[in-house]
């Protein structure tokens, strides 16, 4: 009897945890040393994220097209990116989700953001990080040494908090 209602809350957890993952759709998780990629930013240069070790990383998947990536954004500009980018521990990166770069420098205009904003044709680096179809706008924390450490998918005011909890946390 105790091994079948250990195997049912065993199961029973499993299932809420994969719910809770394909939920988000997130193919990383909190733990995981953050996959390396390169990226074209809208100035022309190219970096990979592995240049950022050693500075806690944000990285925050948009596109134009996203309502939500709009409404979040200048809630990033205002209460991280100002706040933090004269800070040589810090870095943040947007990635554009599939789009060309007159589509993406027309757009962080329109927000306004002022912080790095990245291609990703055909969503290859959104790929390395959640289900290649799955929506955005999602944000990724990464601590100094790779690893991520907060994940979150859409604008949650009080998600968002955390969030900048957690980047002051680990900026300290």
């Amino acid at each position: 009897m105790k091994k079948l209602i250990l195997f049912f809350t065993l199961a029973l957890s499993l299932a809420c945890f994969a719910q809770t993952t394909d939920e988000r759709a997130y193919l990383v998780k909190v733990g995981d040393i953050a996959p390396d990629f390169s990226i074209k930013l809208s100035d022309g240069k190219i970096t990979k994220l592995s240049n950022f070790r050693g500075k806690v990383i944000m990285l925050q998947f948009t596109a134009s097209w996203c309502s939500v990536c709009r409404k979040e954004m200048p809630f990033i500009e205002k209460d991280i990116w100002q706040k933090h980018k004269s800070n040589p521990n810090f870095a943040l990166v947007a990635i554009d989700r599939d789009e060309p770069l007159e589509t993406v420098l027309k757009f962080a205009k329109s927000i306004p953001i002022t912080y790095p904003i990245g291609l990703d044709p055909k969503a290859d680096i959104f790929a390395l990080y959640a289900q290649r179809e799955a929506g955005i706008t999602r944000n990724v924390i990464i601590d100094k040494n790779g690893k991520i450490v907060f994940l979150t998918r859409l604008y949650d005011e009080a998600e968002f908090k955390k969030m900048t909890e957690v980047i002051e946390e680990l900026l300290k």
